[in-house]
């Protein structure tokens, strides 16, 4: 949204607002793309949910007036938190993405009185089931050994903090699980949950966690809440299907703007509805870690960033559509390469 996005301007490292380029499919909302007068780093906002992420980062990567065949991708913005991780002001670099809102779900007063929440794995009979039933956007895995560049280089900001989230923070510190909630701000290196739905409260927050781990075979730690990370790289990952875009070449990066549960004494409603006193600060820490970040990869353009950061783990998505075999999920369903990029017609098959 506007403010995540403008938090990219009037910084002195580069000026983003130097050439603006109108992108026919971008949001009514921010339909441009904003970069600097040389075009090598550029900025944009996808507008907020899934959808809209989706289909801005389509009409980026089907633009002709990108080649973005060597770039690299910050998705940055702010989320929510769980206490146990972190707290208002952390910055967070995540391996995994995971869907957690593509589930069945009841309505929590009538589910099954053995089960833990209400949400159950698509094609599964109980909460702790692996879904039978895959649409492929499940889970993302990104390029850790440039995960843990960003986290370095983020490290070298100097992270914004102000007295009210300090005071407010305070209310989680008499529970020795939520001693990263009621510390200063750092950088922490845990994964991301996607949903539409905003949520709130340590029931759906302990069911998220619980559906973080189960989706990537217990290597996921659930720490941030957001609307758009699976939808943004879905899109990325056909364009990288497509061979437009290099998937080993992306950052999620989520700044924290509130808490995903209350406090003990504090209620799920007043944790929603309270203006968090940790969104200002989460808005200037996306360019206090983000800068560091990008100009990590541009000054080091030469020597490893044009040729590519080499990733030692897996990247892709649940269904292994860019080769290799995912660590999580059912394996590779192509085989074990990648997915065709065009299907042989049975007309064809069936004249041989």
């Amino acid at each position: 949204f506007a403010d995540e996005g403008e938090s990219w301007f009037g910084i002195p490292e580069f000026n983003v607002l130097e050439k603006n380029i109108t992108v026919p499919g971008f949001s009514p909302l921010f339909p441009q793309a904003h970069c600097t007068a040389d075009g090598n780093i550029c900025q944009l906002v996808t507008g907020e949910a899934e959808i809209n992420a989706a289909s801005t980062i389509t009409a980026l990567v089907t633009c002709p007036d990108f080649n973005l065949t060597q770039t690299y991708f910050l998705i940055a913005g702010i989320a929510g938190i769980s206490p146990k991780l972190g707290t208002l002001g952390t910055v967070t670099f995540a391996r995994f993405a995971v869907q957690v809102g593509l589930q069945f779900e009841f309505d929590a007063r009538e589910k099954p009185d053995n089960f833990s929440t209400g949400y159950v794995p698509q094609g599964s009979f109980s909460p702790d089931e692996f879904p039978q039933e895959l649409y492929g956007t499940e889970v993302f895995e990104v390029n850790e050994n440039l995960r843990q560049f960003a986290i370095r280089m983020a490290e070298k900001g100097r992270l914004a903090d102000d007295e009210p989230s300090r005071m407010y923070r305070q209310n989680y510190a008499s529970d020795p699980a939520f001693a990263a909630g009621a510390a200063p701000p750092s950088v922490v290196a845990c994964d991301t949950a996607t949903s539409d739905q905003f949520w709130t409260g340590a029931l759906l927050g302990a069911a998220f966690e619980n559906t973080t781990k189960l989706f990537t075979n217990g290597t996921g730690t659930y720490c941030t809440t957001q609307q758009e990370d699976n939808g943004t790289l879905e899109a990325l990952l056909r364009a990288a299907l497509a061979r437009r875009v290099d998937f080993s070449r992306i950052i999620i990066m989520r700044t924290a703007s509130d808490f995903d549960r209350p406090f003990d004494g504090e209620t799920a409603a007043t944790n929603l509805f309270l203006m968090s006193p940790g969104f200002d600060i989460s808005i200037k820490n996306i360019p206090a870690a983000g800068v560091p970040v990008v100009m990590g990869i541009w000054d080091g353009w030469k020597e490893a960033f044009e040729e590519g950061l080499k990733a030692g783990n897996y990247v892709g998505d649940i269904f292994g559509t860019l080769g290799g075999v995912p660590d999580f999920g059912p394996g590779n369903i192509f085989g074990g390469g990648r997915a065709p990029v065009q299907k042989r017609s049975l007309r064809r098959r069936l004249s041989r």
